[in-house]
């Protein structure tokens, strides 16, 4: 009965692996539905936001604001690289620092020197593997980012753009479409690009002056393009788990399956070795 205990072994272990994933499974579902309201409540404040500085851009504004400030050639970059602090998500980190490292070989292949900032562990443990020197890591950002985590990334990049030091900033996030589709993304956010203005031009009164307003709004555009990067990324990275996860427990329910079939199988086979055993004994005391 050694082959009989191994598989009830095997099949304690696998069984207990499960319980695992599918743990984790649903604490993923649960965190993802609440990352999910987050998105969704970021969205309307930001096309709003979009909407008001497309109506209020104009090219005489453009060359007072230095967050407009478009560069002759970009020299000097800044990437903003975002991943999770945890694993478990499949392909979900890789597939962003595969993103980051496309762009960088973009960027370089132009002569741009471009400086690393990189949010969350599993990132920074990359580029320390490889060599790649990096500005500023950060990884205590919790799975519900804030405002303040947003203004914290991005302020010092605006700060340094405004001052010249800077020609572009750019940022590698995961786009949250639904839970089964999070793919990588990279975004410009700076200079700040007003999207075209659709349809007609909406009348404001304005008070202040138009020059006034973009003075606050500008810098809060850029913060809420990074405070939903935040949020998609950690929605996507939920989603990314979860699907892990569920992967993870339907297999090994197929495992628990035939290891079990065996584990009967070969149960058969020594009872019915047994049965043989005392009917030849009893054959042979005849």
């Amino acid at each position: 009965m050694a082959k009989g205990r191994e598989l009830k072994g095997r099949i304690k272990s696998v069984e207990n692996t499960r319980k695992i994933t599918r743990t984790m499974e649903m604490v993923a579902t649960s965190k993802m539905k609440r990352a999910q309201e987050r998105v969704t409540a970021a969205r309307p404040f930001a096309t709003v936001l979009t909407e008001v500085i497309s109506s209020l851009y104009s090219r005489d504004l453009a060359e007072r604001f230095p967050l407009l400030r478009q560069p002759a050639t970009v020299r000097r970059a800044a990437l903003l690289v975002l991943t999770s602090n945890r694993g478990l998500a499949g392909g979900f980190n890789s597939n962003l620092i595969k993103e980051s490292r496309n762009v960088l070989a973009r960027l370089q292949a132009k002569k741009v020197e471009v400086e690393l900032h990189v949010v969350g562990r599993k990132g920074i443990g990359y580029f320390r593997y490889v060599g790649r020197a990096m500005e500023t890591m950060r990884s205590d950002i919790t799975d519900r980012p804030t405002g303040a985590d947003a203004a914290g990334l991005v302020d010092g990049l605006m700060d340094r753009f405004a001052a010249g030091a800077l020609d572009a900033v750019y940022v590698v996030s995961a786009k949250f479409k639904s839970a089964l589709s999070t793919p990588p993304h990279t975004e410009q956010i700076l200079p700040v690009t007003p999207p075209e203005r659709k349809g007609p031009a909406r009348d404001y009164l304005l008070f202040p002056s138009a020059e006034a307003i973009l003075t606050e709004l500008l810098p809060a555009y850029v913060r809420n393009f990074v405070y939903r990067a935040l949020v998609e990324n950690e929605a996507g990275f939920q989603g990314a788990q979860r699907t892990a996860m569920k992967n993870a427990t339907d297999n090994a329910t197929e495992i628990l399956n035939v290891l079990r079939r065996n584990y009967n199988r070969a149960r058969q086979a020594n009872i019915t070795q047994e049965i043989s055993e005392i009917v030849g004994g009893a054959a042979a005391l005849e």
